[in-house]
């Protein structure tokens, strides 16, 4: 249930920010819960590496909901960098569109 959620609120993030800036809104939701799960996943495979060749820390691999809330904590902060990414790169591209009609007949000295 938990992840189901995520779901909805990391892709409705992404989607309401793809409309604010006028970019294409499923795209970027659904690649937004891609790279949560991608985040989560790599995390597992290096925590899994760094246990079995390096520390022995001894966690225990067959308990998944152990396993999942480790990997939450990482997913939605690589989710947040990447919106953080998108809204800055955005706000950079936003083209303001100034109103020349009320500039007509004025000097161009005034400007």
């Amino acid at each position: 249930m938990l992840g189901i959620l995520l779901i909805y609120f990391i892709g409705k993030r992404f989607y309401d920010l793809s409309v604010e800036y006028q970019q294409n809104k499923w795209l970027y939701s659904i690649l937004s819960v891609v790279i949560y799960y991608a985040a989560g996943f790599v995390f597992g495979i290096v925590i899994a590496l760094l246990d079995i060749y390096i520390f022995d820390w001894g966690i225990d691999w067959d308990n998944n909901w152990g396993v999942n809330l480790l990997g939450l904590p990482v997913g939605l902060l690589i989710v947040w960098g990447f919106y953080m990414f998108l809204e800055s790169k955005w706000k950079k591209s936003i083209l303001v569109i100034k109103d020349e009609i009320e500039d007509i007949g004025r000097n161009t000295e005034e400007f």
